[in-house]
């Protein structure tokens, strides 16, 4: 899941993955609804795809909910 790349917490161990704790809730909506329409091509979209692929639209908005309220 994200903890792998992201972090237990949203912040990532590894310098190549961003961290995710208190980032803009519509952003992060935007973000992986865009990896599963396939309309997002970054570097990581190759493992964010799949990822997003597993979460329906009200999924999607409670991780980006949550995220967004981790300090």
């Amino acid at each position: 899941g994200c903890v792998g790349c992201h972090g237990p917490v949203g912040i990532s161990a590894v310098p190549m993955y961003p961290n995710l704790a208190g980032q803009k809730e519509q952003y992060l909506t935007l973000a992986i609804k865009a990896y599963k329409d396939g309309n997002r091509n970054s570097t990581n979209a190759a493992s964010m795809k799949p990822m997003s692929m597993l979460l329906n639209d009200a999924e999607i908005a409670d991780v980006a909910a949550y995220l967004a309220g981790l300090k």
